[in-house]
């Protein structure tokens, strides 16, 4: 096949020409991808839109054309009048759109890969300020701007898009052709039979918009999520619109033609990536071309790293997108899924890394290698989880050892999930000590208990069990960790391994199942050392006789009573082989381990003897890091943001980098500060680092430099950076 001949037209026989095609060409979407949208704005896409300063905007003019231009230019430029009605006002250049056209938008929220799609009717029109009925509305997939780059700073001034002569078609003016060579994004309008609109966003490496001829281009279509609208749509009506990004630039690229599906081998061939082509492309026979300076993105600034959105101020997109999936009415799954999305919304940091290492990998497998990264999102600075002050309201004895502080902070039901734990901080002496503790109540209520077991030596436990009183407040942090399989269901068995205050998630978790309407069975093999020292000895029991067949507890002792006729010994591998033998979990059961580490070893590897996935095991520790040793002397920190200082200050001997920036004002990220749940990792740009053990840091972000600064040490002066990973 011939390319760039100027004059001349494009002719291919490979074109797609009905849905039945199309559908063998790219198979079945998943349910969950054509089920996602809803029909109106809930809270989440409301606080979307009030932070987006920009999108993708697609309509018919007038005289018929279909347009695709920017809308906006600051956050807010949306007015929601209600649930289903949205008004805006075009630029003052744009085309006047037809009555009662269809109108579509791609909502862009610069550092944030996912985007808001939104699908509606327009209703009136009062000068620039247009009034849209919303139809549709659901958020799209990271991929278009991760491999684009978008929202990275050019390293080079864009092309200018200057004019000139240059044949018969529009796309031999040297201005357009310099452009789409340098455009890495665009956002793309079509439309149905019915006169609705649909804008959806295109990015890959700079240039993918291939120029054919003076007339034609075509634009790979990649991997996806199967939905393939804009293919369905030019087949019931193939005018089409364009409009074009490049980074750094405030124009925009312009174009309006007709659109065909193309599957030419010869022509695929031209736009693979490591030996892979795309497995179609969309072939436009462009009528015109139009290139200028667009208010709103230049009003947006987008590429201004400081005017990015600040990701905790609006809902985790991914998060946004399985709520919609819950809500919907034609989704059966729904009332399945929607605990499920509660679950992730109480995680966005783990949410954003699983993903965007996910997506990553997925860019990277597309052939996005290093020469050309397609990075994750990347959300600005994390913030700590806000402290909030709560009061002791009871403080009740469970055995000599351990207690339970009833602990209240205002009337709101507290979030979080069963087995999570939080930070709990006190002045001890003037000095505000922090500890991490499982709350072994279940969540839904405006009171939260921690059970605590005095450890000799403690400063926290001790004053907790010494001094502490009815009445006192603690600072409280989080909630963090993720013991609990957000995945599992009601139809899942649980089998809980304990040993002493390893038992207090376990109780959250037990309490809260128990509260439901599920029936699966709950199995507790839990360790002690005699009667008196089982930690909610009492309730268990009780719980046994009120589920009788649900609720299974089966207590092992290490040096009980002579009159104790129940299992004892120390909680081994073998002895949980036995146990599990008697009671037959179902091949579903979910696995959860919490106690010392020799426990915990002991019983993961009996478990995978046993055939038990490694992805239904869980484990917690319950034991602090050992402070590592001091070097005596006093360091120095500095502390920078994405390369920006924010500040610096003395690290005295002895103390961690999360203790000594706290005292120095910083804002340095954490949640357990035990090493625990990873909230405090940081990038150590100089200097040298020891980090006490255990800690929860995979050995590979270790070797790449990464420190927990509620462990770290510094042994040299030292230089880290913030930002998230």
């Amino acid at each position: 096949m011939t390319t760039e001949i100027p004059g001349e037209r494009l002719t291919t026989t490979a074109v797609l020409t009905t849905a039945d095609e199309i559908m063998e060409l790219l198979g079945n979407p998943v349910p969950a991808v054509m089920m996602k949208q809803i029909d109106h704005l809930d809270r989440g896409a409301v606080s979307v839109l009030r932070h987006s300063p920009i999108a993708g905007a697609g309509y018919r003019d007038a005289t018929g054309s279909r347009r695709s231009t920017f809308v906006g230019g600051d956050a807010g430029f949306i007015e929601v009048l209600a649930p289903t009605r949205i008004a805006f006002s075009l630029p003052g250049t744009s085309p006047v759109p037809a009555n009662s056209s269809g109108f579509s938008f791609v909502f862009l929220l610069p550092g944030v890969s996912e985007t808001l799609r939104l699908n509606g009717l327009m209703l009136s029109r009062d000068g620039a300020r247009t009034v849209v009925q919303v139809q549709e509305v659901y958020v799209h997939c990271a991929r278009a701007i991760g491999r684009s780059q978008l929202w990275v700073a050019p390293k080079s001034p864009a092309p200018p898009g200057s004019h000139g002569p240059g044949g018969s078609g529009p796309l031999n003016d040297p201005g357009v052709r310099e452009f789409l060579a340098a455009a890495p994004f665009l956002v793309c309008t079509s439309g149905d039979a019915d006169g609705g609109s649909d804008t959806s966003p295109r990015g890959d490496r700079p240039g993918f918009v291939r120029i054919i001829d003076g007339h034609t281009i075509a634009i790979p279509d990649r991997k996806g999520n199967r939905r393939a609208d804009t293919f369905h749509n030019v087949l019931q009506d193939p005018q089409i619109a364009l409009a074009a990004l490049v980074p750094g630039s405030s124009q925009v690229l312009h174009l309006n033609g007709t659109a065909s599906v193309t599957t030419d081998p010869d022509l695929l061939s031209t736009m693979a990536l490591r030996g892979m082509n795309p497995h179609a492309a969309l072939l436009i026979d462009v009528a015109g071309a139009e290139l200028g300076v667009s208010e709103p993105v230049r009003d947006a600034q987008l590429w201004d790293a400081a005017a990015h959105v600040d990701r905790d101020a609006f809902p985790d997109l991914n998060i946004l997108a399985a709520q919609h999936l819950a809500t919907n009415p034609a989704n059966r799954m729904g009332p399945l899924i929607r605990p499920v999305a509660a679950l992730l919304r109480l995680f966005p940091n783990v949410t954003r890394r699983l993903i965007g290492r996910s997506f990553s990998s997925a860019l990277a497998k597309e052939g996005y290698d290093s020469d050309a990264p397609a990075p994750a999102p990347t959300p600005p600075r994390r913030a700590s989880s806000p402290a909030r002050r709560f009061e002791v309201r009871t403080i009740r004895r469970e055995t000599p050892e351990a207690a339970t502080v009833v602990l209240r902070g205002g009337d709101e039901p507290l979030d979080f999930v069963p087995g999570q734990f939080f930070t709990f901080g006190l002045d001890v002496d003037g000095t505000t000590v922090r500890r991490a503790y499982s709350a072994s109540s279940a969540p839904g209520s405006p009171e939260l208990e921690i059970t605590v077991k005095h450890i000799d030596g403690g400063v926290f436990s001790g004053h907790l069990h010494r001094k502490l009183a009815v009445g006192d407040q603690l600072e409280v942090r989080g909630p963090s960790g993720a013991l609990f399989d957000p995945a599992t269901t009601d139809a899942d068995e649980i089998v809980m391994v304990a040993a002493g205050s390893g038992v207090t998630p376990m109780m959250s978790i037990i309490r809260a199942r128990l509260a439901g309407p599920g029936r699966a069975r709950l199995l507790l093999l839990y360790g002690n050392r005699d009667e008196s020292s089982i930690i909610f000895a009492g309730e268990l029991a009780r719980l046994q006789r009120e589920h009788p067949g649900r609720l299974v507890v089966t207590h092992q002792l290490t040096g009980p009573d002579p009159t104790w006729t129940g299992r004892t010994g120390r909680i081994t591998g073998a002895s949980l082989t036995a146990w599990l033998a008697d009671l037959r979990p179902s091949t579903g059961a979910r696995y959860y381990l919490c106690g010392p580490d020799a426990l915990m070893s002991g019983a993961r590897e009996a478990l995978r003897d046993s055939q038990i996935p490694g992805d239904r095991i869980r484990m917690e520790s319950y034991r602090s890091a050992a402070p590592t040793e001091s070097t005596g002397t006093a360091h120095r920190m500095n502390v920078t943001d994405g390369g920006a200082e924010i500040g610096a200050g003395p690290v005295p001997a002895g103390q961690t980098l999360l203790e000594a920036g706290l005292s120095a004002g910083l804002p340095m990220p954490y949640s357990c500060t035990v090493g625990n749940c990873g909230e405090c990792v940081v990038k150590l740009l100089s200097g040298r680092v020891a980090m006490s053990e255990p800690h929860c840091l995979p050995a590979g972000q270790e070797a790449e430099g990464y420190v927990l600064t509620c462990v770290g040490r510094p042994q040299t002066d030292v230089t880290v950076d913030i930002a998230d990973l």
